[in-house]
């Protein structure tokens, strides 16, 4: 029985992945940021515990219970559990900003480098990292999930680069837009540290942002995927021993990556202004 480590499981991409690879008989550990959430998803007969990215403790304790769920074994890591705080960049309170890096980068490779020696000495391995669209090109509004997701692209491949001829596979994947949370827990991240009536640009949230933060449910994105579109491609990622190093999500995704290569960027970002 394979196993692997997935993060952020409680809903979503996550939660998705998870429940399906346990029907593929795979050995999934499950792991959320909320005792609660574990605890919903061991009545759903799923091994769950807690893993916070922005707890180095808890990291380190969710690896060991993971290593000790297994054997010691890991076959792959899925790091998948990020969230966004949206707002203008020069209304990005610093804290908010370094607390966005801990939960969507620093936690990632604080797991990652644990899991290397694991996957080293069994001779192979899988680490598949749930990346974005935004990690590719930037938009407005997005400025700190921006550059999360660009620094995890950088580190992504300079580690696949490293871990050339060790048997362990470094895969980024790219989603674009895919019905989840996702926005619920922007709004939170938000309502926490912005304090957007007060800025400059007050009207240009409650014309464009806050109404796309609030009413976004109403009006899903007409581009938009169910978790099952990333779940199929982490799939094809994990059954091969040559897997790509990019997985591109949705059409967006695609268009995206297409467009920063033939447009000039000044072209780029009149579109971009636009999203």
């Amino acid at each position: 029985m394979r196993s692997i480590l997935i993060t952020g499981s409680s809903s979503g991409i996550g939660y998705h992945a998870a429940t399906t690879l346990k029907t593929k008989g795979w050995r999934v550990l499950a792991t959320c940021r909320k005792q609660s959430d574990c605890d919903r998803l061991k009545l759903e007969g799923l091994d769950s515990f807690v893993l916070d990215y922005e707890d180095p403790h808890s990291i380190e304790t969710g690896f060991n219970t993971a290593l000790e769920l297994t054997g010691g074994t890991l076959d792959a890591l899925y790091n998948n559990g990020a969230y966004a705080i949206p707002a203008a960049v020069e209304d990005l309170p610093v804290e908010a900003l370094r607390q966005n890096f801990e939960a969507n980068f620093f936690g990632w490779h604080d797991l990652t480098r644990r899991v290397i020696p694991v996957m080293r000495a069994q001779g192979h391995g899988h680490i598949i990292q749930c990346s974005s669209v935004l990690g590719l090109v930037a938009m407005p509004w997005r400025g700190s999930y921006n550059a999360t997701k660009f620094a995890l692209e950088g580190l992504t491949d300079t580690l696949r680069l490293e871990m050339r001829g060790t048997g362990i596979h470094v895969v980024s994947i790219e989603p674009g837009p895919i019905t989840s949370d996702f926005r619920l827990n922007a709004r939170k991240e938000f309502d926490k540290w912005i304090d957007w009536e007060n800025s400059v640009r007050a009207d240009q949230y409650r014309a464009s942002l806050v109404p796309r933060l609030y009413e976004a449910s109403k009006a899903p994105d007409r581009f938009e995927l169910g978790a099952e579109a990333v779940t199929n491609t982490l799939i094809k990622a994990l059954n091969t021993d040559r897997p790509r190093a990019h997985y591109y999500v949705t059409t967006p995704t695609w268009i995206a990556a297409i467009l920063r290569r033939i447009l000039p960027t000044s072209v780029f970002d009149a579109i971009a202004v636009k999203s």
